[in-house]
């Protein structure tokens, strides 16, 4: 196990890496905050079983929003993998489906950020009453 562990620290670490390379300092600080946003909200539920929030909501200034629409959806499909990865790597159970959501905010600070998290109930399937036939 420690040397699977050792590997994904070292993907982690050269994703990081490719993150400040290609978005900047600010997408290494963003993708940071999530993690933390997720670790500060870990909940032990039971023995081996953390629980953490399943929506998260970045709030961008107009100028780093503006910058992540011009590269594309692989930014924010970016941004879920390594919190993924991240709760994977700890152990953490989402609370539901996880979802990330990326919004522009006036009141954000040109070239920050803010993040935020949330436990988003999700419907079920078995919630609905069966439709009869005809």
């Amino acid at each position: 196990m420690g040397a699977l562990s050792a590997l994904e620290a070292a993907l982690e670490h050269r994703m990081a890496a490719l993150w400040g390379r290609v978005f900047g300092k600010e997408s290494v600080e963003l993708l940071n905050a999530l993690h933390a946003e997720c670790d500060s909200n870990a909940v032990v539920c039971a023995e081996g079983r953390v629980l953490v929030p399943n929506a998260y909501d970045v709030a961008l200034a107009d100028g780093v929003h503006e910058e992540l629409n011009r590269r594309g959806g692989r930014v924010g499909q970016a941004i879920t993998d390594s919190l993924a990865r991240h709760a994977e790597r700890h152990g953490y159970e989402w609370a539901g489906p996880l979802a990330v959501h990326i919004a522009r905010s006036d009141d954000v600070p040109n070239g920050r950020y803010r993040v935020a998290s949330r436990v988003m109930p999700h419907v079920r399937a078995d919630g609905f009453p069966h439709a009869s036939g005809g």
